[in-house]
């Protein structure tokens, strides 16, 4: 059986030394200078750089106008929301609680929950999720 055979030792360092020597000869031939054209100049060159680093600066560019650009633009409007929060608004927190604000405290507020009327809890205002309007 293949599973129950030991192997030597001396077995397993020269497969070991094998892999590393195909691994430094494929290194070898990546080294070797670019075949030249009819001309006698190097193929290649600048050209072949730039055109290997055009497709990264491509993927970052869509990257930027999908990803980065509409988190920062969220980003923006829910900073501007937080600044214009005043005593009265209906709210949701970010832990799903709705209720109104009834005091305003620099980074602390008031949230009444409208299960009974005696119900408060004080919560930091980065943890304001969003307004409700129109209720």
């Amino acid at each position: 059986m293949f599973i129950n055979k030991v192997y030597p030792v001396r077995y397993l360092l020269s497969c070991g030394i094998y892999a590393v020597t195909c691994l430094l000869s494929n290194e070898v031939y990546a080294l070797t200078p670019a075949p030249k054209n009819a001309g006698g100049a190097p193929s290649g060159g600048m050209e072949s750089m730039f055109s290997s680093l055009l497709p990264l600066v491509f993927i970052f560019v869509i990257f930027y106008f999908l990803l980065i650009r509409p988190q920062s633009k969220k980003a923006k409007e829910h900073k501007k929301m937080l600044e214009n929060i005043k005593r009265g608004d209906k709210v949701i927190t970010t832990g799903g609680i709705e209720g109104v604000i009834e005091e305003v405290d620099g980074d602390r507020m008031v949230l009444k929950i409208g299960i009974k009327e005696d119900i408060r809890i004080r919560i930091n205002r980065n943890f304001i999720a969003d307004i409700r309007a129109g209720e």
